[in-house]
């Protein structure tokens, strides 16, 4: 069989469900990680902050050497570091003297390559010869959402199937899932962005851009508004309907991811009769009515119906903020996408921290509600954006 570039996408496809792996798969056994290597509360935060601050150091360096060392490399090995991830955190723990040292080991591998697959996937679907790019783009990151859906689905069928303390052969049956992936993109064909063979001096010209900086400002926007909610999630279906913590998972994240991914599909399947800003505007003032309806309306159920739509209204802003740049900024290359995975990955960290911060372990709805404040700043920066195009048409026509 000739592979073409529609087995390219499909590989890059299965590229975010294996991002979705590797970022959701141990915080489903933080509970059981704490009781069976008697780990404190302190130390598994410990992880999750070097899963973010390791895929942010790769988001800012990686975009440079994996032009160099090329596309279809740096992704492969991304994939490679995921699967080995994975079977370090099934083996290492259990076998050293410091389960701890096991479990950091694990993580730092697989977030190396976690933080390669978000530098490289969107430009190699970019880079592919399709017409609609925009829409290519929003149904490549809907497959992220539909994998943290599984995720979470499958573990807990799993867990409930075969019990919590099996839980390191789900972790290497997941990591056959890169590896697989890996052999895959070895053989499909992959283009490089124009950008990549530009003369020296394109990070000088990225930073006087100021089509750059507001994409930056939607990223970071984006990443804070997306994550925001989906972090607290599941403790706000918890606290608000007193349900158990699987029901708690599967009402929370796993309904926002779903609906993200709905809207991922459906911008993808009617783009071409959307303008992509309007559409960011529009999602950016129905996050805010989201979050403070869920912070702000004292009944639970529709506290958690707001909880659920803000994933639905999130959907776009990423992958359409990607999408922006490549269009008004045709020879970014690599490093613009790795500049915006930077940017969005901030605000992916600043976002929860500043919502569990004000809410100070225990009024989670004075979080959500300054949290409202990141779709503000989306409805600020696509404002910015539509006055740039203003006044370059007019200065065109000077």
């Amino acid at each position: 069989m000739r592979l073409n570039y529609k087995h390219t996408i499909a590989a890059c496809y299965v590229a975010y469900i294996v991002g979705a792996i590797i970022a959701n798969f141990l915080p489903l056994l933080f509970v059981t990680l704490s009781g069976e290597y008697n780990l404190s509360i302190t130390k598994i935060t410990l992880l999750v902050t070097l899963n973010f601050a390791v895929q942010l150091t790769v988001d800012l360096i990686g975009a440079k050497f994996c032009a160099r060392i090329g596309y279809r490399t740096s992704i492969v090995g991304a994939h490679l570091f995921a699967a080995v991830g994975l079977v370090f955190l099934a083996v290492l723990p259990s076998v050293m003297s410091d389960p701890m040292i096991g479990l950091i080991l694990a993580v730092v591998c697989y977030a190396v390559g976690g933080g390669i697959l978000e530098v490289l996937v969107s430009p190699i679907v970019e880079a592919c010869p399709t017409e609609r790019k925009a829409s290519e783009m929003s149904l490549l990151h809907s497959f992220y959402c539909w994998g943290y859906v599984a995720v979470v689905a499958i573990s807990t069928v799993y867990f409930v199937v075969f019990g919590l303390r099996n839980w390191r052969i789900l972790a290497l049956i997941w990591a056959a899932v890169p590896l697989l992936n890996a052999v895959y993109l070895m053989f499909v064909p992959i283009e490089r962005l124009p950008g990549d063979e530009a003369e020296k001096g394109g990070f000088g010209k990225l930073m006087t851009n100021r089509y750059f900086w507001i994409c930056c400002l939607l990223m970071f926007a984006a990443g804070a508004s997306e994550l925001s909610m989906s972090q607290w999630a599941s403790a706000f279906a918890e606290a608000g309907l007193g349900v158990s913590k699987t029901l708690g998972d599967l009402l929370g994240p796993c309904l926002f991811a779903a609906l993200m991914g709905s809207a991922r599909g459906l911008y993808a399947k009617f783009d071409r009769h959307l303008k992509l800003p309007r559409i960011l505007l529009i999602s950016g003032v129905l996050c805010m009515a989201c979050y403070l309806t869920a912070a702000l309306i004292p009944q639970p159920v529709v506290a958690l119906i707001g909880c659920a739509l803000t994933g639905f209204s999130v959907g776009v802003l990423w992958p359409g903020t990607f999408s922006l740049g490549a269009e008004k900024i045709p020879r970014g290359g690599t490093m613009m996408f790795g500049l915006f995975a930077l940017a969005g990955d901030l605000g992916c960290t600043a976002g929860p921290s500043i919502v569990g911060w004000i809410a100070g372990g225990s009024d989670l709805q004075t979080g959500l509600a300054a949290a409202s404040v990141f779709p503000v700043l989306i409805v600020v920066g696509v404002l910015l954006y539509l006055n740039r195009i203003r006044k370059d048409e007019r200065s065109l026509i000077k």
